[in-house]
């Protein structure tokens, strides 16, 4: 068990440092007490487990939000075991009661300059996102106009390649004309050829009978 008298120096008075000190007394299970001086000073009577206490002292000497203890002094003393916890002994009813006005105040103020901060990013990020969508939607509308364009060449492809299965289909139609003309010359060429070669074969066919009428006679057949 250790015993320790603190003055704390700096910022520390109508900023919410008694209740600070409290807070940490009571999280490490220590006793004893703060209070306001009149010079402004705060005064921490403590009493605890050695390693307790220790922490305890660091954690007070601090410069956080608006407390700032620009010196903390420190007198061992025997301990008393007087106290069975930690508390804030508080001045008149006046006194106290500027001192938490002046904290309300002051944490007040703070917390409208963070909203004005908050509402200042807020509006910056909402001024970003319009901007990316604006962006976006720009995008968007470039990767339009090239999807219809190349819909368009695709088209323009597509028309030439029916012109030219038009012009395919249309000689395709122009050889089988030719290829049917080409038939009928030929049929009326075999026809005419018909007709000059009958007579001769008719002559032929007739001189042969009378020549095999001719070796039936020399043989004795006739």
């Amino acid at each position: 068990m250790k015993r320790a008298n603190l003055i704390a120096n700096g910022k520390v008075q109508k900023v919410g440092y008694r209740d600070f000190v409290q807070d940490i007394a009571r999280e490490l299970g220590i006793v004893g007490y703060v209070e306001n001086l009149e010079d402004g000073a705060v005064k921490v009577v403590c009493e605890g487990d050695g390693a307790k206490l220790e922490s305890f002292i660091s954690h007070i000497n601090v410069q956080k939000d608006f407390i700032a203890v620009q010196e903390l002094a420190v007198n061992y003393e025997a301990p008393t075991g007087e106290f069975t916890q930690f508390r804030i002994k508080y001045g008149d009813m006046h006194e106290e009661l500027g001192d938490r006005l002046g904290t309300a105040l002051l944490y007040l103020a703070t917390t409208n300059q963070k909203l004005d901060a908050g509402f200042g990013l807020l509006a910056g990020k909402i001024d970003a996102g319009r901007e990316e969508n604006k962006q976006g939607f720009s995008l968007l509308a470039g990767k339009t106009d090239q999807m219809l364009e190349k819909q368009d060449q695709m088209l323009e492809k597509q028309d030439k390649m029916l012109e030219k299965q038009d012009t395919t289909i249309g000689a395709i139609e122009s050889l089988s004309e030719k290829i049917d003309h080409g038939k009928e010359e030929i049929v009326t060429e075999l026809r005419t050829l018909r007709a000059d070669l009958k007579p001769a074969l008719e002559a032929r066919f007739a001189k042969i009978e009378d020549e095999i009428e001719v070796i039936k006679a020399k043989i004795g057949m006739v």
